[in-house]
Parts: C-alpha cells; structure tokens; sequence
C-alpha cells in the first residue's frame, strides 16, 4: 500500500528574470512506514518537492495523493520539521507540543499527558517547562519533532532537519531519528544534503537529477534495523554511500561541464 503517490509533479516558478522549472515530472511512491531520503545537487527541487507534499505550494501540473487522497494543501495526516526550528518563543517546551494538539478533540489533561509522552520520546521530560531561549539547538529541533508527532500524523515529512546542528548534535540526532521511526512506525520523506545520514536513516536512497529536478536512482538500502553508529564503519555502509556519491557527482559534473562550455 502506498501511503504517498506522486505522478508527473512539475513545478515552474515566475519571477522578474523569466521563468524558472524547479520540478521537471517527479513520480515517486512511498510505501506505508516506509522512511526515504531524497538527495541531490544544491538547487535540484528537493525543498521544493516536500513543499508540494506538505501543501504548503500548488504544483504546476502533475498530482500528490496521501492513501488515495489528492493533496491541495496543508493537513493534520502530515506533520512537517524544517530546519529552523520554528517554535513559539513565549510557551515552554511542553506548551509548544501541547499547541500541536489544540486541533485534537482531547481534554487538557489528555493533551499534556500526550505531549509529556512525546518528550520523554524524545529525552525531553525533564525540559519540559523550559523555554526555547534556554534551549540548545538540538533540543529545540527534538521540540519541534515531538510537536509534529503529538498529533499522530501517516506521515512526517523532514526538510534538512539536521543541518544547522553541529557534527555531534547531528549524529545523535540521526540516532534518536531512527530510534522514534521505530516507536511510531510512520512515513518519513526525509530531504538531507548529507550522504552518511541519509543512508544511516532510509529505507530507499533517491537521487535527483539536476534543476529541473526528476528522481535519477533509486538505491535500496538493506542495513539491519535498528541502526547502530557502528554501522557506518561496515563495508556494506560504505559502498552504499560510495554508490550515493558518485550518483550525485556524476550530476555535478554534468552542470560543470555545460558551464565550461
């Protein structure tokens, strides 16, 4: 069963120096509980195809569907983290997962109770009555992962969740990425620029090619579950990475090569 189905997604953007194709006919499905990371080239639609996943901007030709269900804007069967952590400055930790249930017919002891859960999930508990202010980046990130979950999305759709953490935050984010998959067991559409952690977390490996953006390689990846740091020393790590890079490389060089010419 396919929880997300995309067929002929194009994407064209007007502005005062012309028009510009971002998305040149993605189709793509993603299985129910299945977690796929889509990377590429600086600039080859990644954001701007999870944009259109989460309703946040209109294709301009082509169709999203969510378990048969056409997409035309934002909905609570989806949760949404980007890289800016987006959180309200004046609620506390909890308050801010709790804001994510207001929508839910549940009563406000329910709704704490919910959100406590969702940070224990994500080793927040004892933060829970602070403010983002006094908050690490990493912890505000976890913040904002528990507030999609409180609700209970199919599907969470990340855009670069990681990439303003440092190296060590971001690997222990990786982590307890793949620790909550496990718990929730839901859909992730994950968009990274970091090979390594997009092979550490996914199911599936895509590639896109350049602007405008279609998706080149699929790459499985068959890694044991749950994943370990370990892992990523394996031979089996290393090719897979190896087969990312030079999938993404061979795009780059193409784009290098019209330039010179």
């Amino acid at each position: 069963m396919s929880a997300i189905q995309i067929k002929a997604l194009t994407k064209v953007f007007s502005g005062r120096r012309g028009e510009v194709q971002a998305l040149g006919g993605v189709d793509l499905s993603l299985a129910d509980r299945e977690f796929v990371s889509v990377v590429g080239a600086s600039g080859c639609g990644k954001s701007t195809l999870l944009s259109i996943v989460a309703g946040l901007i209109q294709p301009s030709s082509g169709t999203v569907t969510m378990n048969g269900v056409e997409v035309t804007g934002p909905g609570r069967d989806r949760g949404v983290v980007f890289q800016t952590y987006t959180l309200f400055p004046w609620l506390t930790a909890l308050g801010n997962v709790e804001f994510g249930l207001s929508q839910e017919p549940l009563s406000r002891t329910e709704r704490r109770a919910r959100a406590m859960d969702e940070l224990r999930l994500v080793g927040l508990a004892e933060f829970a009555d602070r403010y983002p202010n006094e908050l690490s980046g990493g912890m505000k990130q976890r913040v904002a992962i528990a507030r999609s979950l409180a609700y209970r999305p199919g599907v969470l759709l990340m855009d670069e969740p990681f990439g303003a953490l440092d190296a060590l935050t971001r690997t222990l984010m990786q982590e307890l990425l793949t620790t909550i998959w496990e718990e929730h067991r839901l859909t992730v559409l994950f968009i990274t620029h970091d090979i390594d952690e997009a092979v550490f977390v996914s199911d599936r490996v895509l590639v896109m090619t350049n602007r405008p953006g279609r998706i080149k390689e699929e790459i499985q990846v068959g890694l044991p579950r749950p994943r370990t740091p370990a892992m990523a020393s394996s031979a089996e790590f290393r090719e897979l990475r190896q087969r990312v890079l030079a999938s993404i490389r061979d795009e780059a060089m193409a784009v290098m090569n019209t330039v010179e010419h």
